[in-house]
């Protein structure tokens, strides 16, 4: 598991980067467009300028084989069969506590098997429990978060006889309905629409007896803070809660006293926000300099080999993709007025390589489980520290160096 340090950063000189130039007064590519919409940026180029530290990477093997753990054989064949050899660090030291029923805190980085390390006891559980309906309700930040935790749930439980549904916005609220009158062990959904199909008196939050909470950092940064407490208020026979999150920040940590009763606590990262494992640089345009042209010739180097490009508006990422695209470059696109049929259908083209770029609000900055990103790109200077670090968060997973630029003007 890796480990980075909290040292303070010190601002850096970059005078011999690839991709420093000097700063530009002007230049029509270089515009920023729609100003008067854009929140003042509160960073600072200093602060996005890094080396990356090495690597310390702790290479922990469970004791224990998929196969000798005290779970049901069907489950057990099925997560051998997903390629389940032996479980994750995070999984192995929870999975006590949950099957125990015990209310947990998970702290680590996204790729370390967050999702396997709640869903394998709930599943355990189900079974134990008579396969009871509406058992285990587990709220997400996002839509293809939403929807990765529900694929994952399907495969895990083949010719198990027990059945999910996955509620977002973005989708056919009457489709949602008709798939709660229906038999669901697992309820899978983000804030808003959990709330929405409470509020139509279709889906109660009294029945469900586990709650968890899976990147409970990002739900928050997301603004999605009363929502949850509506959740959690309505939860009156909630006996146990996972909660799970990539960062601890000091000032969730009351928060967080007050939703977990006695937790296990597990932490298999330091749960800092911390990009130190990240080279990060800042690409300056000097005068009259066209910032798509930079752009372009960044990109044909081999190394750009998958990359995630930020951009604030969804017309903006919509524009740049399609200037990409006659450029030549294989590019989608993921912003908030696509369908989610499209979403799904630009992210899973990335994830299989039949394109290599894809363009995205904030809304793709977290929950988006992609292997192999090579660079993260800020095509604008993001708002705070906050945004910044949860994108570049796309690269450098694994164990690997990541690679991120910022443009600056």
């Amino acid at each position: 598991m890796n480990h980075t340090s909290n040292k303070k950063r010190k601002p850096k000189s970059s005078g011999k980067r690839n991709f420093q130039h000097k700063k530009r007064s002007g230049g029509r590519g270089g515009r920023s467009g729609g100003k008067r919409n854009r929140r003042q940026s509160s960073l600072v180029p200093e602060q996005l300028i890094q080396k990356a530290e090495k690597i310390e990477v702790t290479n922990y093997e469970s004791p224990h084989l998929i196969s000798e753990l005290p779970l049901d054989e069907q489950l057990k064949f099925n997560l051998a069969k997903k390629g389940f050899k032996r479980p994750t660090e995070i999984q192995d030291k929870t999975l006590e506590a949950s099957l125990s029923r015990k209310d947990v805190l998970g702290i680590a980085r996204t790729g370390t098997g967050k999702t396997a390390a709640f869903l394998i006891p709930v599943i355990e559980q189900l079974l134990s429990n008579n396969k009871k309906d509406q058992h285990a309700l587990v709220v997400v930040p996002t839509r293809e978060l939403a929807m990765q935790v529900t694929e994952e749930f399907r495969s895990m439980t083949e010719r198990m006889k027990l059945y999910s549904s996955c509620f977002i916005g973005g989708t056919n609220i009457r489709r949602d309905i008709s798939a709660l009158k229906r038999r669901n062990h697992l309820i899978v959904g983000t804030p808003g629409r959990l709330l929405d199909l409470h509020q139509r008196r279709c889906l109660r939050f009294d029945k469900f007896e586990c709650l968890i909470l899976d990147e409970f950092d990002r739900m928050l940064d997301m603004g999605f803070s009363k929502e949850v407490d509506r959740i959690l208020d309505g939860m009156r026979n909630r006996q146990q809660t996972m909660l799970f999150s990539a960062t601890l920040d000091k000032s969730q940590k009351s928060r967080i006293a007050n939703i977990l009763n006695n937790p296990v606590e597990i932490k298999v990262s330091t749960g800092e926000t911390s990009g130190n494992h990240i080279n990060q640089d800042v690409v300056r345009l000097s005068n009259g300099e066209d910032k798509f042209t930079v752009l372009r010739k960044m990109l044909k180097e081999d190394a750009f080999s998958k990359v995630i490009i930020f951009d604030e508006t969804k017309h903006r990422v919509k524009k740049l993709s399609e200037q990409l695209n006659k450029a030549g470059f294989k590019s989608d696109q993921i912003q908030g007025n696509m369908s989610q049929s499209a979403r799904q259908k630009a992210l899973k083209a990335f994830r299989n390589g039949k394109t290599n770029i894809l363009v995205a609000t904030d809304v793709a900055s977290r929950g988006i489980d992609v292997d192999d990103v090579s660079h993260v790109i800020n095509y604008q200077l993001p708002v705070n520290y906050e945004t910044y670090i949860h994108r570049i968060g796309r690269t450098g997973r694994a164990g690997k160096e990541g690679q991120a630029l910022t443009f600056v003007s």
